[in-house]
């Protein structure tokens, strides 16, 4: 018998009320995320409702030899949730409740399958704030965003996923249950293995629950789109703004992005004048004193020839007609299949570092359309170039890999990230040493060993 069908018998015998799906089409859609880059090969996917179902799963799978591949909102932008080799699935969509609430310690607990809205939502009942936040936020999952330490648009001011989570309930590639942290702020009690589990990508073990840090709801939230006319005034904006505003997003995207958009029907325009490259900031306008000190900002750049043209919002929903501008960029190219890169470098060196890939582009995509755009506030940017429809996906893809050396090349040379967001999964693995030391991976390797010594939870993701 496949050991893969003895395990699914098994686990019927054991647990005779779990959910198994075994047809093609289940298979395929909860066997891969947003990434086309790989085939989906998924022998079945299983439907666990609590953390002592995944702790049953997990020994047991251990016991047939079977791998495992977590998937949660699908969202994932690196394969990093796709079974290509015939591994079983574990969804975490039926585990979805908010449990108890701590109002005391501004705290909630959550199943992994909880989606991101939904969680905004109860703290926002609340009278409080989940800040992370990003485009997908309506479909992803909270286990999924803690194991790819997702960030969003506003990292400036409340940190990534990583920053939010006061503790994790996880079973580990064994099927052990460790309750880590337990949502306290101080505890020096040696390792703090919730860390390890964040960003992981699933190779250590499967997240379950989660204990959410909740933040004071933002007052009065204000959005200006400046229109700049050089890369580097948009460095130097965040500069100038930074220093008079707290700011809670600065977001950068090119023109074309913005005709993308407007394009596809999402918005309109900001303003009539046109700039090679866009900046939406968000400030917390708590008095007229604080507006005042924006315009004053917006009007010295303006004199500096930084600005081309810029606009504030008025009210709530200008505000949200802002904000499509940006949050609308992902799913508008989703239709010109964009190969993508996800790279972060310090702030001090977004200029020069722009610069570079510029060139490197230009020469070696003379007839693609290139799409900027990405979270310069915190050094992240999103390079997007467009499939032209003569090209098929295998050919524009063939095309576009020669030239990630050069790309990488660069963000090695500025000490920066092949992989701010988005994680490594399978799209980024031959690349991590362009990011990671050899000797990092080694002691990567060794921790996996430890939590799964027989490499069955989402193998081949981040390193083989």
């Amino acid at each position: 018998m496949n050991p893969h069908h003895a395990f699914l018998q098994a686990l019927s015998n054991t647990l005779p009320t779990l959910s198994i799906k075994t047809d093609t089409e289940s298979t395929q859609h909860w066997g891969r995320d947003w990434t086309v880059h790989f085939d989906t090969h998924c022998q079945a996917v299983i439907f666990p409702k609590t953390t002592e179902e995944v702790s049953v799963i997990v020994k047991l799978a251990n016991e047939h030899q079977t791998p495992l591949v977590p998937s949660g909102g699908r969202t994932g932008l690196s394969a990093a949730a796709v079974a290509t080799k015939g591994e079983v699935v574990i969804s975490f969509d039926k585990m979805n409740q908010i449990g108890q609430f701590y109002e005391a310690d501004r705290m909630v607990e959550v199943d992994a399958g909880v989606i991101t809205q939904s969680l905004q939502e109860f703290a926002k009942n609340q009278g409080l704030y989940y800040a992370v936040d990003f485009a997908s936020s309506g479909s992803s999952q909270i286990g999924g965003n803690i194991s790819t330490n997702a960030g969003g648009i506003k990292v400036i001011r409340y940190g990534m996923t990583r920053d939010q989570i006061l503790g994790l309930t996880v079973v580990t590639g064994k099927g052990d249950i460790l309750t880590l942290n337990g949502g306290m702020l101080k505890n020096a009690t040696g390792y703090d293995f919730r860390h390890l589990f964040i960003g992981a990508e699933g190779t250590l073990g499967f997240i379950t629950k989660a204990l959410i840090k909740l933040e004071k709801q933002p007052i009065n939230l204000t959005a200006m789109v400046l229109g700049v006319t050089e890369f580097n005034g948009v460095v130097t904006l965040l500069a100038q703004f930074g220093q008079a505003l707290t700011l809670t997003a600065f977001e950068f995207f090119d023109q074309l992005a913005v005709d993308k958009v407007i394009a596809a029907g999402h918005t309109k325009a900001p303003f009539e004048s046109q700039a090679p490259f866009y900046v939406l900031l968000e400030f917390e306008a708590i008095n007229d004193d604080v507006l005042n000190l924006a315009m004053g900002v917006f009007e010295q750049c303006a004199e500096e020839g930084l600005i081309v043209d810029g606009v504030m919002s008025q009210s709530i929903g200008q505000l949200q007609e802002l904000w499509k501008l940006r949050e609308s960029i992902s799913e508008t190219i989703s239709a010109f299949t964009p190969y993508k890169n996800d790279i972060s470098v310090l702030i001090s060196h977004l200029a020069d570092f722009i610069s570079d890939i510029e060139h490197i582009v230009t020469a070696n995509y003379p007839d693609f359309e290139i799409c900027w755009f990405g979270h310069i506030g915190d050094g992240n940017l999103h390079l997007n170039i467009l499939k032209p429809a003569n090209l098929t996906k295998d050919e524009f893809f063939e095309k576009c890999q020669t030239v990630n050396t050069y790309v990488f090349d660069t963000v090695q040379k500025y000490q920066g990230s092949i992989s701010a967001e988005h994680g490594v999964g399978m799209t980024k693995k031959p690349y991590l040493t362009y990011t990671r030391t050899q000797t990092e991976i080694d002691y990567m390797k060794a921790i996996k060993a430890v939590f799964d010594p027989n490499g069955i939870i989402n193998p081949g993701k981040i390193f083989d």
